[in-house]
């Protein structure tokens, strides 16, 4: 009825008024339709990220300490033009962060805390951290092996087999067993030779084993974990004999 009772002019001028909306309702869709394509970028490449930072092999950890960064979120909520309130400030809550201490005897302050809840998080628990930025990716369980808990890693060791005398065939096999597939990685996959997972070196006391381990982790500049629970290495030695034989 509204329509028959306008004139032409007036219903061109609606027509316009229709065209200009349709033309605004576009480039708002076009504007959402790159933004949400901006956004799964943005997902797609944090989680090339996490599965970056969440590559073998990690460091195990203590928490030491969970901390609220108050100063970190108050410059958050004055950078993001929210109100710096009272309750605004009680609504964001103080940022999350942490101090951790890593088996390598390093004690590092996280500002951002990792892969895992700060809620979860309590002092002495146990965690999993990346090898580079520390930060925290997995809680270990309470039934982790107080064994591999024990183990530090050393310093760089710097031995050399011109050290060691009277084992030129043990250092012929390990050579063999463990340095060429770290070194020549690229000879085995051609050749298809899947090498083993470790050796077992064994024997009494002041025979060379551990001098033997340095000199290979120095030679394929490994890392070379030193254990101070004595007792339970040398009854898994133990152990691993029995079951070879």
């Amino acid at each position: 009825g509204e329509v028959h009772a306008m004139s032409v002019e007036e219903i061109e001028l609606e027509i316009r008024k229709l065209d200009n909306q349709i033309r605004v309702f576009r480039s708002d869709m076009n504007t959402l339709n790159h933004g949400m394509r901006t956004m799964e970028e943005k997902v797609k490449q944090n989680k090339e990220k996490i599965k970056i930072n969440s590559a073998l092999p990690h460091l195990v950890g203590n928490v030491v300490e969970i901390l609220d960064d108050e100063e970190e979120s108050r410059e958050d909520l004055a950078g993001s033009g929210m109100e710096s309130s009272s309750s605004s400030s009680v609504a964001a809550g103080p940022r999350k962060t942490a101090v951790v201490k890593a088996t390598t005897r390093q004690t590092v302050f996280l500002p951002v805390i990792g892969l895992v809840e700060p809620e979860r998080l309590k002092p002495s628990e146990l965690v999993s951290l990346n090898k580079d930025s520390f930060l925290i990716l997995d809680m270990i369980p309470p039934e982790y092996d107080s064994r591999v808990k024990a183990m530090e890693v050393d310093e760089k060791p710097t031995e050399s087999y011109d050290a060691i005398g009277g084992l030129d065939k043990q250092i012929k096999e390990l050579i063999e067993t463990v340095v060429m597939p770290m070194t020549r990685k690229a000879d085995f996959d051609a050749l298809s030779i899947k090498p083993p997972k470790g050796v077992l070196l064994y024997g009494a006391p002041g025979t060379g084993k551990t001098l033997m381990a340095r000199a290979c982790a120095a030679q394929t500049n490994a890392c070379f974990l030193n254990s101070p629970d004595r007792n339970s290495c040398k009854c898994s030695l133990l152990t691993v004999r029995k079951s070879c034989v």
